[in-house]
């Protein structure tokens, strides 16, 4: 288990679906049940419900909305009217204080699948939730399919070539469905197998399942993938079919800011003049671990200077974990965060990491509306 608690001091509030049982293991009573309206992170107001059980443990949980809803999920139930273009939750707010925290606190609860049966059978509907909609819910992420990114150029210690560089993808952004993406994969990736044959006569696989032709630079790797796409007959570009880059830097830094490319040592700032020299020639989109995970002043240095451009992305920098998440959004080591449950090892931990990567944005707004809320005699606006 991860033990590192951050420098902030910032808290993770749980959404809902976290607090699966309680920690004591015994029935669930609910002493007191409330609720207010906040903002969720696309501006849109929703709830947020606060438990307190019989012995003091509080839960907090809030029920964000997708973009885009289907015809068979949960029914939303919206004020209408002219606040908030008619996505005010007031009416929700009210449901919760009366009909449904009288249920709750009236009744004791063996588990949560017996809680959430009479909430189900309150509400009347039999709508039940797939995952991907839960999963949206709970971290407050729209619903979106992934553009894949296809792994199929290995170096680092995913192979036993020369090239420093672990991973390098191919990202189809330009596709208008998932099967197109996937179509336009598998082509560029022939395409590739085909190249290197002819150029290599044989290339082995690497662990991650790319190829791992005999190359020592990051160049040859990138001139590789940008014939492979044109061969395939798609357009290299980072608003067509882009290249995404994957160095994890820990397997060649030295130590104290130092890293060791190609049999050449540079510092952090030349590293992060190559990195915006690759920028500048090939269609790259991302780059994930650019910089060993203690070194902190190179994310700085190259979010600074490759931020507004391309994504950044911390994998070993982050492990999953939503404290170091939101230390480094709060010090811009990055753009986005790699989530993998096995970092962190509990789903709650890793659901706790995708709220972190998505909430910074709009919590100060939140807690302002909840300081209003709890001190309705402090004046509001310009003094």
């Amino acid at each position: 288990m991860n033990d590192y608690t951050g420098h902030h001091n910032r808290t993770i509030a749980y959404d809902a679906g976290e607090y699966v049982s309680h920690p004591t293991g015994h029935a669930l009573t609910i002493s007191t049940v409330t609720a207010e309206q906040i903002l969720d992170s696309r501006g849109n107001p929703t709830v947020r419900v606060s438990l307190r059980l019989d012995d003091g443990f509080e839960a907090v949980a809030s029920a964000p909305a997708g973009a885009s809803t289907g015809a068979f999920e949960a029914v939303e139930l919206r004020d209408g009217g002219p606040a908030y273009g008619g996505l005010g939750v007031q009416g929700a707010v009210t449901a919760v204080r009366t009909e449904i925290g009288t249920l709750l606190t009236h009744h004791s609860y063996n588990t949560i699948s017996d809680l959430d049966r009479a909430l189900r059978d309150l509400d009347g509907t039999r709508a039940e939730l797939p995952l991907h909609r839960w999963l949206s819910l709970v971290t407050g992420s729209a619903e979106r399919m992934p553009v894949p990114h296809f792994n199929v150029l290995n170096g680092g210690a995913h192979a036993t070539n020369a090239l420093d560089f672990q991973e390098f993808m191919i990202a189809p952004v330009q596709a208008a469905t998932e099967a197109e993406a996937v179509r336009t994969g598998a082509e560029i990736y022939h395409a590739l197998a085909r190249r290197i044959s002819t150029k290599y006569s044989a290339a082995g696989l690497g662990d991650e399942g790319g190829f791992a032709p005999p190359i020592d630079s990051a160049e040859e790797a990138l001139d590789l993938l940008v014939a492979a796409i044109t061969d395939a007959g798609y357009t290299p570009g980072v608003d067509s079919v882009a290249i995404a880059m994957d160095p994890a830097a820990n397997g060649f830094s030295l130590g104290g800011g130092r890293y060791r490319l190609a049999g050449r040592e540079l510092a952090r700032d030349e590293l992060v003049d190559y990195y915006e020299n690759l920028v500048d020639s090939y269609p790259i989109r991302s780059i994930e671990d650019g910089f060993a995970e203690d070194d902190h002043e190179g994310w700085i240095a190259l979010s600074g200077r490759l931020a507004d451009r391309i994504q950044l992305v911390g994998d070993d920098l982050y492990v999953t974990d939503a404290a170091r998440i939101l230390d480094g959004a709060h010090e811009h080591y990055s753009t986005a965060a790699l989530i993998k449950p096995n970092q962190i090892g509990t789903v709650s931990q890793t659901l706790d990491a995708i709220t972190a990567a998505r909430r910074e944005r709009v919590a100060k707004y939140n807690r302002l509306t909840q300081i209003e809320a709890q001190n309705p005699t402090i004046s509001y606006g310009l003094a």
